[in-house]
């Protein structure tokens, strides 16, 4: 262990993967450490005797849930947008190779205590029962202008700079009624609070359009891809692919403890009595807990079933977003679903995911709204982690530490992360410009 490396990543979750993938594909010699036997950290997925050892102790599963080795059960649960930045990344780094990605079946959104499809498109909304006739009409005229609108055709920008003008400016000019925008801010342009609507409208505008997008990408009922055997493939993935590009890979590390010069420079890490010497640390906050500040926790339920989400048309796999102004709470509540079909669960098992950033100090009772929404359930596991972020300035210490994964059931905010971290390290922007078609072939509709 005692070599020179340029950058040492601490913690096998799937940002830190990511990165070390890409800085290993830029040329740069990478060192993976993780304290754990096991890949993925926090975004890991479990089989049942590991779900069960994590939140029930040492019990045994029952026997009538089925196989205890076909059950992956994502601790961070994300879909992918099919059109979205992270299969950009994927296809940009060939590690599509590695994995096989299955279509989502529905996209939905909770309104006065019901759940309705998520109307995406002119027709789609003309269909909607969401809407009255007239609001579906006014509705449609706002999908004709986001899907006509092209950055570099000023004929189609109708008069409006969206780099000045509001979200709030821009849906008013429509006349679009309040539990409209609830759906279009949250279940299309997956905003998870309203400050969105007094900030410039290009980002909110572009939101919808990468989601009707992702919808048209594979014909299917929602935007979303997702990785058979569930998303604790990733990391392996993206790990293959940084020792592809020579990067070594070290599990079981006990203690990595980041080594500073004496100006406060991380120099090199520490585990078992050997010291890897680095000009660069990347980690997860767990590994520099002096240099993160708590922001905020998430509360989840994980939830056993026998049978898909009622009122989802038997959805094998679905997301449904609960606006936050549907419950009178601060922040959106995120419903996610997935099943055998994706391979996740013995057959005729569902695993349901119910997240919200927490506002009280009971996960029961903040997130009965949607499990309400669940049906009977076999079994449910409650758990609450807390967000942190970096504090630490990288130019004077050349720590580089990711965010904590937030509530969202959707991968834009993680890779957003990633690739601002990327450029941080390294200096520039990744170039994401790839054939999107290319995935087309890896992923089963």
């Amino acid at each position: 262990m005692d070599e020179e490396y340029d950058v040492i990543v601490l913690g096998t979750g799937l940002k830190e993967c990511i990165l070390s993938g890409l800085l290993s594909v830029d040329g740069l010699k990478v060192l993976h450490m993780d304290r754990n036997d096991y890949y993925g950290g926090e975004s890991s997925s479990l089989n049942l005797t590991q779900l069960w050892k994590r939140f029930r102790g040492s019990d045994t599963p029952q026997e009538n849930l089925g196989a205890i080795r076909e059950y992956n059960v994502d601790m961070i649960p994300k879909f992918i947008m099919a059109n979205g930045t992270l299969v950009q990344t994927l296809i940009h780094t060939d590690v599509t190779k590695y994995l096989n990605f299955k279509a989502v079946d529905g996209s939905f959104v909770y309104k006065k205590g019901k759940i309705y499809k998520v109307p995406a498109t002119d027709v789609e909304a003309l269909k909607s029962p969401l809407m009255g006739l007239f609001e579906k009409r006014r509705a449609r005229k706002f999908f004709i202008y986001v899907q006509d609108y092209d950055e570099k055709d000023p004929k189609s920008h109708e008069g409006l700079d969206l780099s000045k003008v509001t979200a709030r400016e821009i849906i008013s000019k429509y006349g679009l009624e309040d539990d409209t925008i609830d759906f279009i801010g949250h279940a299309l342009a997956l905003h998870n609070d309203d400050d969105y609507l007094d900030q410039p409208a290009m980002d909110f505008v572009m939101r919808i359009k990468l989601y009707a997008e992702s919808l048209a990408r594979f014909q299917g009922g929602s935007p979303y891809i997702y990785p058979l055997y569930g998303l604790g493939e990733l990391p392996q993935a993206f790990a293959r692919l940084s020792a592809v590009y020579g990067g070594t890979y070290m599990l079981n590390k006990p203690e990595c403890k980041v080594e500073f010069d004496s100006s406060g420079k991380a120099v090199g890490v520490t585990s078992a009595g050997e010291t890897a010497k680095c000009k660069k640390v990347v980690c997860d906050p767990s590994y520099l807990s002096d240099k993160v500040k708590k922001v905020g926790k998430v509360n989840r339920a994980v939830c056993i079933m026998s049978h898909p989400i009622p009122d989802t048309n038997d959805a094998h796999s679905v997301q449904i977003i609960l606006p936050q102004k549907q419950l009178g709470r601060k922040s959106d509540m995120y419903l996610f679903c997935c099943s055998y079909a994706h391979n996740v669960a013995p057959k005729g098992k569902y695993i349901a995911f119910v997240s919200a950033e927490a506002e009280t100090d009971s996960p029961e009772d903040e997130l009965k709204p949607g499990i309400e929404l669940l049906g009977p359930i076999d079994e449910i596991f409650y758990h609450s982690y807390d967000t942190y972020v970096p504090t630490n300035k990288q130019e004077e210490d050349n720590c580089f530490i990711s965010g904590t994964y937030d509530a969202t059931t959707h991968f834009e905010s993680t890779v957003a992360d990633v690739l601002e971290m990327y450029t941080k390290i390294t200096g520039k922007t990744l170039d994401l410009s790839v054939d999107l078609s290319a995935a087309s072939a890896t992923a089963e509709t």
